[in-house]
């Protein structure tokens, strides 16, 4: 978000996969008494380095949904994926949720609680050691995750901004 790196890509032709990470009631108190509606997050991706989430207000809970995901698919991002896991350790944070990111060895799979799991299986990403500190609204948890996501950068990116090659960000010298 903050990073300018990260871009934003157009839904067309993608395979997108969508999951509900979570549906809320919420209660409008008027003169002629209470009026219910329903809110839900939602997250998209490819499964493949591209995800997003939208959310979705509504009296049904389907359409809330429904219009979440459509929401979700308006603000894509493409994201480092390298060899399944994160090129990098990351934390990120949003209100009172904090994130923390590692990556993983292959075969260890999507170690971290439910709201960031969703993410990182939308995203692509198989192999992350992950962990959620403070608030556990998953509301804030998936905008933490999405945070951390956008703060990482591939050797590409980094060897740009230091005006070096590639092979010289793993060499050091």
């Amino acid at each position: 978000m903050k990073d300018k790196s990260v871009k934003k890509v157009k839904p067309s032709g993608l395979e997108l996969v969508d999951r509900l990470v979570g549906v809320q009631r919420v209660t409008k108190v008027t003169k002629g008494g209470r009026t219910f509606g329903f809110t839900a997050i939602v997250v998209v991706g490819d499964e493949h380095g591209i995800g997003g989430y939208g959310l979705g207000k509504s009296k049904e809970v389907s359409e809330a949904v429904n219009k979440g995901i459509e929401d979700a698919k308006k603000n894509l991002y493409r994201f480092p994926v390298v060899k399944g896991t994160l090129p990098h350790e990351q934390d990120g944070k949003f209100g009172g949720a904090r994130v923390f990111l590692r990556p993983a060895s292959s075969g260890t799979g999507v170690i971290a609680g439910g709201s960031m799991r969703h993410v990182l299986e939308c995203v692509g990403i198989h192999d992350v050691l992950a962990k959620s500190k403070g608030s556990s609204n998953p509301h804030n948890l998936v905008k933490a995750t999405f945070e951390a996501l956008h703060s990482l950068r591939d050797a590409k990116q980094v060897a740009k901004s230091r005006g070096i090659n590639v092979s010289q960000v793993f060499n050091g010298k």
